[in-house]
């Protein structure tokens, strides 16, 4: 079977640790001589065609934007802000780290980004405050990952990209499992924490925080009510976010000169120019598989060895999990979405539905070894041990997956605010 031979090449590089350009142009190759007529004049127009669209343009606005607020204050006013509100609690400063993971990621779209922005401030926060240094580590690195999941998502604006579903649904079905794995994580916090002493509850300090922090509380609500309400796209939400995060930091906190934006944009296009290719391939060849009816057959064949919805949810789970300790978010989504996203509603499963899915699956991916980037980011970031880490991480692994098969058997968490 043709469509099973390109799955098997797929693997089989994805398993030897081929770079994905290498995969994504083996793929390509593959499927000219099989269903193609070689003519490589057909693929440069696909790409020319799959890069004129302007939804790709959110991709580097909002990497601009999260640079802007890592450089700036934006988030660590946030997080205090997160801090006056939440350390009062039993693990109230675990809680904070987690829910300003969550409230960054809703302005800045990325996962790496989170990560640095409030691991840099709240690492050091929770050890001086007592609190044992694997939790630490484990809860500011999981939590890095909700950056994924919780719009703007850079990853759900590619899935959309790359299977035509709307992105504004997307961020809409991503609200909903965001706050439960945030709520998830932060019960954890409180549950391993009970212990620790807790800073009494100060109304001054919640005033200053609010005073401090409210051109940044305003980001979130403008960029996300924009988009929800239909006032502008998520395209030009994220030119919003730029604006916004830029005239903030230079012109009312003053805490990033203007001359710093040069250096932002020239480290965002060299982070693109690796980037873009690959998705440009990605999008040449989804074109040409579903010319060729490849996704079709591959799903006609899943219909044949699968005998209900729930076994080929459980096979995609454990499947996307094992890639993701393989290859990266973005990499995964564009060699495996078109398929998948076929296969997937051939047994009724509805697209936004199974994006989400996917997205959190290639989450826990970001915390997985050998090459979960997260993971790779603390070990940077944090200065500890690769093994101390990845044990680090082991207890919200398990949490993670509990509210993953949550959010796969129970899709009206994803399809909550979704019209029919």
């Amino acid at each position: 079977m043709n469509a099973l031979g390109l799955l098997i090449l797929v693997v089989g590089l994805l398993a030897l640790r081929q770079s994905v350009i290498l995969i994504l142009f083996s793929a390509a190759g593959y499927i000219h001589l099989v269903w193609g007529d070689a003519q490589l004049v057909y693929l440069i127009e696909d790409i020319w065609t799959a890069m004129d669209n302007e939804v790709l343009l959110a991709i580097p606005m909002f990497i601009i934007a999260g640079a802007i607020m890592s450089r700036g204050s934006i988030a660590e006013r946030l997080i205090e802000l997160v801090r006056a509100l939440t350390e009062w609690m039993p693990g109230g400063l675990g809680v904070a780290a987690i829910a300003s993971c969550a409230l960054f990621s809703a302005i800045s779209g990325s996962s790496p980004a989170t990560l640095l922005a409030v691991g840099s401030v709240m690492y050091p926060a929770l050890l001086k405050a007592g609190y044992n240094n694997r939790f630490a580590l484990g809860a500011i690195t999981s939590a890095g990952t909700l950056g994924i999941i919780i719009p703007p998502s850079i990853p759900l604006i590619i899935y959309g990209i790359i299977t035509e579903t709307s992105i504004v649904d997307l961020f809409l079905a991503g609200l909903l499992p965001g706050l439960v794995l945030t709520a998830a994580l932060a019960i954890y916090s409180v549950w391993a924490n009970r212990g620790l002493a807790r800073t009494p509850f100060s109304i001054t300090r919640l005033q200053r925080a609010l005073r401090q922090g409210i051109w940044s509380i305003f980001l979130p609500v403008i960029l996300l009510g924009g988009i929800y309400s239909g006032y502008f796209s998520p395209t030009e939400a994220a030119a919003v976010a730029v604006a916004y995060a830029l005239l903030v930091e230079v012109a009312i906190h003053r805490e990033m000169p203007i001359s710093a934006f040069y250096g932002i944009v020239r480290n965002t296009a060299r982070m693109l120019g690796t980037l873009f290719p690959i998705v440009a391939v990605a999008l040449s060849l989804k074109t040409l598989l579903a010319i060729e009816g490849v996704p079709q057959e591959f799903a006609s064949w899943l219909q044949a060895n699968f005998d209900s919805k729930i076994t080929f949810l459980i096979a995609v789970n454990v499947a996307l999990l094992l890639i993701g300790c393989l290859i990266d978010v973005i990499s995964a989504i564009l060699l495996l979405g078109p398929i998948l996203f076929v296969a997937a509603q051939s047994f009724g499963i509805h697209p936004v539905h199974f994006g989400i899915i996917m997205i959190v699956n290639l989450e826990i991916g970001l915390l997985t070894p050998p090459i979960g980037l997260n993971l790779l980011v603390a070990l940077t970031a944090f200065g500890q041990r690769f093994s101390e880490i990845c044990r680090s991480v082991l207890p919200f692994i398990t949490i993670m997956i509990s509210v993953l098969l949550l959010i796969t058997f129970v899709p009206q968490l994803s399809l909550a605010f979704i019209t029919p």
